[in-house]
């Protein structure tokens, strides 16, 4: 009998290596090597014998073709965002989310609105998971009782294609991309060798099939999906569900999109019925705020093309233990500490002997630095305990010079509070002078974050 070969692969850059190695040379991170069966390497007389190869000579721009990809809309506003204006006949989308945060009950109920819009003549749901009848009581909850929608239990790859050619459905679901193994290769489930397999001889059906597909996928501990990158790399489409499993709000992301366009956006709230779309989510953040609270201000931030205003609130409290505690939700604890020794430095005020608490109302995680005036706004609100009107806004980056600097993208943010009818906006003095007279709303400048302290207190 032939012994089998191995090799260890990185699962962040698929560099490969004979033997097990603690740090990988190529990408730099640590313990991401795992063993696999080595995929066989193919001759250049193999390649060019396939079944499927196709002599091709090089084009210039005029003599390409240009082809209008159709798209399958769901009658959801917010999943045909993410997904560029709707899902993609043809296409390999892959979904990874945290377990429990609802990838299987999104998908199922993307499945529904196929079915009611009638954009799909049949659906194939492939559940290596839960067994059909957890699928079909999920179906009920969510009100799928269509005769179209195909439930199948299983697990190897060729009894699937087998259903495949039998049902040839238009819309395909693979839940999950983990449990799914070929009979081809000896390696258990889950392993590198089996995704990788398993993900090229789907993406071939749906290519030549005009199937569209998606397949969902676990994440690691660090919150990428499992597996070899080259995961991301083979498919068209790549979003991420986002979100705190206790809680109420969903953010669908998109990272990858060979059809439209990255970094969009749709946010979600979970209830019983299942997952109904946010329309207004600014109304959804700042709604239940209590009038005349201090401790809290308002910003806008980008979410894709789509602007959100948030609310940062703060508690400043006096320390009784000698070390003042530093406690973030949504915030980078060290940006909150960088802002809090600027406030020390150049607003004159001892905050750093405080215990101080900030929070992004909602559960929204902010990775910018527009919201760095906000931040500051709110700690003085809270040490000062007077309030900030509501109809103001703060945009800017705050310096460790203590200067506020202009954030990317200001028009489209000042474009959008105008229509919100904010009153006021609070940003630097450079965007103040360009943007003066634009738009129907009043736009102050100042130069360092200690006028904040005679401005508003």
């Amino acid at each position: 009998m032939a012994k089998i070969k191995t090799v260890f692969t990185c699962q962040s850059c698929s560099y490969q290596s004979p033997k097990w190695l603690g740090r990988c040379p190529d990408c730099g991170t640590w313990n991401t090597f795992e063993e696999g069966e080595a995929a066989p390497k193919l001759t250049a007389k193999a390649v060019v014998r396939g079944e499927n190869s196709i002599l091709s000579t090089p084009k210039t721009i005029s003599k390409v073709e240009l082809k209008k990809y159709a798209r399958l809309e769901t009658g959801g506003k917010e999943f045909d965002r993410v997904m560029g204006g709707g899902i993609t006949r043809g296409s390999l989308t892959l979904i990874g989310g945290e377990p429990g945060i609802g990838k299987s009950t999104l998908l199922m109920e993307v499945c529904g609105a196929l079915l009611k819009e009638k954009q799909a003549a049949k659906i194939l749901y492939v559940s290596g998971e839960e067994s059909e009848a957890q699928v079909a009581e999920r179906c009920k909850r969510l009100g799928i009782t269509s005769e179209d929608f195909y439930i199948y239990h299983e697990t190897r790859w060729e009894r699937v294609l087998e259903a495949l050619k039998e049902i040839k459905p238009d819309f395909m679901v693979v839940d999950s991309i983990q449990t799914t193994v070929s009979g081809q290769l000896d390696s258990p489930a889950g392993t590198m060798t089996q995704i990788r397999e398993v993900t090229y001889e789907l993406m071939n059906q749906t290519k030549s099939l005009g199937l569209t597909c998606f397949i969902i996928g676990h994440v690691t501990k660090e919150g990428s999906i499992a597996g070899p990158k080259i995961l991301e790399h083979m498919v068209d489409t790549v979003i991420y569900f986002e979100g705190d499993q206790y809680g109420q709000y969903r953010l669908l992301r998109s990272m990858k999109n060979r059809f439209g366009n990255t970094n969009e956006i749709g946010i979600f709230e979970m209830r019983e019925s299942g997952l109904h779309e946010v329309a207004n989510p600014s109304q959804y953040f700042l709604d239940q705020t209590l009038p005349d609270s201090f401790g809290r201000s308002l910003t806008c931030i980008l979410e894709g093309t789509r602007a959100l205003f948030v609310e940062i609130q703060a508690l400043v409290v006096e320390n009784k233990f000698g070390t003042g505690r530093r406690v973030t939700q949504g915030l980078d604890s060290n940006r909150v500490a960088l802002l809090v020794a600027v406030i020390d430095k150049y607003v004159g005020i001892p905050l750093s002997y405080n215990d101080i608490y900030v929070n992004v109302v909602g559960g929204l995680k902010l990775q910018g630095r527009e919201s760095d005036l906000s931040v500051v706004a709110s700690l003085l609100s809270s040490f000062y305990a007077k309030s900030i009107p509501q109809n103001t806004l703060f945009l800017g980056e705050v310096g460790l010079t203590g200067e506020v600097r202009t954030v990317p993208m200001m028009e489209s943010r000042l474009r959008e509070a105008s229509q919100m009818n904010y009153k006021k906006v609070i940003t630097s003095e450079r965007a103040a002078k360009e943007f003066a007279g634009k738009f129907k709303i009043e736009i102050q400048g100042i130069k360092r974050a200690a006028d904040l302290k005679g401005m508003l207190f």
